[in-house]
């Protein structure tokens, strides 16, 4: 037997064990023992047409995120789903021993809320080696919305603290194969978004965006590293990873490759030279691990570090947190394009309350923060500790209301948004042009 038996092909062989003993217990409706057949009487339940994930697991992958809590996903069991490792308390406080500054909100409140690896990197770190910083974006269509913008806010305060380089993908040859998109609308997409990312304010001295399908043509590094890729990894291995089925175009089979460079860095000579040993660090939300799971199983075989990654919870859709937001709907979120009106009525008309129907009822017996959309969003956008814990108390308690919650919501969002329209304008084509062009960087590594 080869001594290369992948994790991949466990992984595989795990979930489509786990997916027989689901379908084992619905037909018997038995859990599954070894060597005990099912009694003769055994019934299956009748369960109505919810066979679909009959043990209400999540559902978490790349392109589809949905789950029957209101609460939303259930992290905790995705880490062990997905064999990551949680942020405890020890690691924000090292992170903040390390960088020298207090966490960010997102660290503080489980925002980001598992890893791989981040201990190492800090290890390294602590020992004068630099790493660098990779994320990306899927550019779907023109307009953002506020919950794309979670990785980037992330990135840019990793960015400012640990001083170091990061690399952004633009995955236009990702959405033209799995959109009806044109390859020339996913390219100007690509751009258009690029401005949004700029504006949340990155350092452009320390900064690269890339176009796939500008740079994978015009950097023999960068395509021989997805070719080795490649060679690693077995259509077997992708179809258990992915879900891709004999009717997926080739090109979806062999985009995970694509994902995968960038978690090398002498894909990047200008940035690194031939240097194939710098650590890299993958802020992203935690639907696009799969990705790096094939990325981390490949690395040691073709001779690169495996690359770290920081893991962040989804932003809820205004509807409840079932969903992510899509950008396709446009009740769905707040968008980056939106006026103060828009943000005011969206989230007054759509965004799901957890308090009670009537105000006595709400005073008497007070609402849900757990499931109530705008206190979710005020997790993720208000700075202040204090004062978010005492919305939480005041609205568990029946002090606050629904509508009072929603304007504090309101009065947060909007200047936001407001700021970040009047950052976008100041981005030029000339300083998109500047982000995209491939060129040394300014660090020390």
């Amino acid at each position: 037997i080869s001594v290369w038996v992948l994790q991949a092909d466990i992984d595989v062989a795990v979930q489509l064990l786990l997916k027989l003993k689901v379908d084992y217990k619905q037909m018997t409706g038995q859990d599954y023992k070894a060597g005990c057949p099912p009694s003769e009487n055994s019934v299956p339940p009748d369960n109505g047409p919810a066979v679909d994930g009959a043990d209400d697991e999540d559902t978490v992958d790349p392109w589809n995120v949905s789950t029957t809590s209101a609460k939303g996903v259930d992290y905790d069991k995705l880490i062990v789903r997905f064999g990551s490792s949680k942020i405890d308390k020890e690691l924000v406080d090292r992170i903040e021993k390390v960088s020298g500054q207090k966490p960010h909100r997102f660290l503080r409140r489980g925002i980001f809320f598992s890893h791989r690896d981040m201990h190492q990197v800090l290890d390294a770190y602590e020992k004068q080696k630099s790493f660098y910083l990779y994320t990306g974006r899927g550019p779907s269509s023109e307009a953002m919305h506020v919950g794309h913008l979670i990785p980037f806010i992330f990135t840019k305060w990793l960015q400012d603290v640990f001083d170091i380089p990061l690399v952004i993908q633009m995955t236009d040859d990702e959405k033209y194969l799995w959109k009806d998109l044109t390859l020339e609308e996913c390219h100007r997409f690509a751009v258009e978004n690029a401005k949004d990312i700029i504006a949340c304010g990155f350092d452009i001295n320390k900064t690269f965006i890339f176009s796939d399908l500008d740079y994978m043509g015009a950097s023999p590094e960068f395509y021989r590293n997805v070719v080795k890729i490649q060679k690693h990894v077995t259509f077997n291995q992708v179809k258990g990873i992915f879900g891709f089925t004999d009717s997926d175009c080739i090109g979806k089979i062999s985009f995970p490759a694509i994902q995968a460079a960038p978690s090398f860095s002498n894909s990047f000579p200008q940035i690194f030279g031939g240097r194939k040993d710098t650590q890299c660090l993958i802020p992203c939300a935690i639907d696009q691990d799969p990705y790096f799971r094939m990325t981390r199983d490949v690395a040691p075989r073709i001779g690169y570090p495996k690359p770290a990654l920081l893991h962040s919870t989804f932003f809820p859709a205004l509807q409840g947190a079932q969903t992510k937001m899509s950008a396709s709907d446009a009740n769905s979120s707040i968008f980056l394009t939106d006026t103060p009106k828009q943000i005011k009525n969206k989230i007054n008309k759509h965004a799901f309350s957890g308090g009670k129907d009537t105000v006595e009822e709400h005073r008497k017996y007070g609402g849900n923060p757990d499931v109530d959309v705008s206190f979710m969003y005020l997790t993720f956008f208000l700075e202040d500790d204090e004062q978010l814990e005492k919305i939480r108390q005041d609205y568990t308690s029946g002090a606050l209301l629904t509508g009072e919650l929603k304007k504090i919501l309101i009065e947060t969002l909007q200047p936001m948004i407001a700021q970040h329209q009047e950052r976008r304008k100041q981005v030029t084509d000339e300083i998109v042009k500047q982000f995209m062009t491939p060129r040394p960087l300014n660090f020390n590594i």
